[in-house]
């Protein structure tokens, strides 16, 4: 299958260096799932991405040495580099992006994210060979309300118009760099930074089972994705 996507497939950046502030003090990156680090699970899945061309593993300046072991103690093919992020997360990304060096389209994806499925990941390189800029994304199955002061509702948007923002987010990898190099805001999600330069986003259907881990609820949840998908 790979042969498919020969000279077109993707570089990745996986961004593990936040400071895992809801999860009681513990380095959800190298949480145990399954017998495994959480950032392994990730790892594996886009190493055995026919999609995939090579990662780089973006992690805290401190844990560099942890990141290495991961990679080489579990076998993950495909690493150009294990680097160390920075202190917001578009600059853990563009350390990532220059760590990957260029390539013709790039896929962020958060190292919390370990389920992500090998059919998003090959709907994430068709939709940004199409347009330059998709993200995977989920359509919000629940009423959304706008809460203003004193939590009264300020609206009700058409829940039709609404989807949940995941990762991967692909990019040509030089419109990618340029917004990050032009950027004057802080920004959490890296398709509001290509947004900010008029390039359009497409969205791309994602998958409720891409749970990004953020408590320590959410690696019950992961182990129990992560065994349905192995059987």
């Amino acid at each position: 299958m790979a042969g498919q996507f020969k000279g077109e497939r993707l570089g990745a950046v996986v961004v593990a260096a936040g400071r895992s502030t809801r999860m009681g003090g513990a380095d959800k990156t190298f949480a145990k799932i399954q017998g495994a680090p959480l950032i392994a699970h990730t790892l594996r899945r886009l190493a055995a991405s026919d999609a995939v061309e090579r990662i780089v593993l973006v992690v805290a300046a401190d844990s560099v040495g942890d990141g290495e072991a991961v990679v080489r103690e579990y076998g993950i093919g495909k690493i150009a580099a294990v680097c160390a992020g920075g202190a917001r997360r578009q600059d853990s990304v563009y350390a990532g992006l220059v760590a990957l060096g260029p390539c013709r389209w790039v896929a962020v994806h958060d190292g919390a994210r370990p389920c992500v499925a090998e059919d998003v990941l090959t709907r994430a390189l068709a939709a940004v060979r199409y347009g330059g800029a998709a993200i995977a994304a989920v359509p919000v199955k629940d009423t959304i309300k706008v809460v203003g002061d004193e939590q009264i509702v300020t609206g009700t948007p058409e829940r039709a118009t609404l989807w949940a923002a995941q990762t991967p987010q692909v990019f040509a990898y030089q419109l990618l760099r340029d917004a990050h190099e032009a950027a004057t805001a802080d920004y959490t999600d890296d398709a509001a930074m290509v947004e900010a330069t008029g390039h359009p986003v497409r969205v791309f259907r994602g998958s409720y089972d891409n749970l990004k881990v953020t408590t320590p609820e959410d690696l019950a949840i992961a182990s129990q994705l992560l065994g349905a998908q192995a059987g």
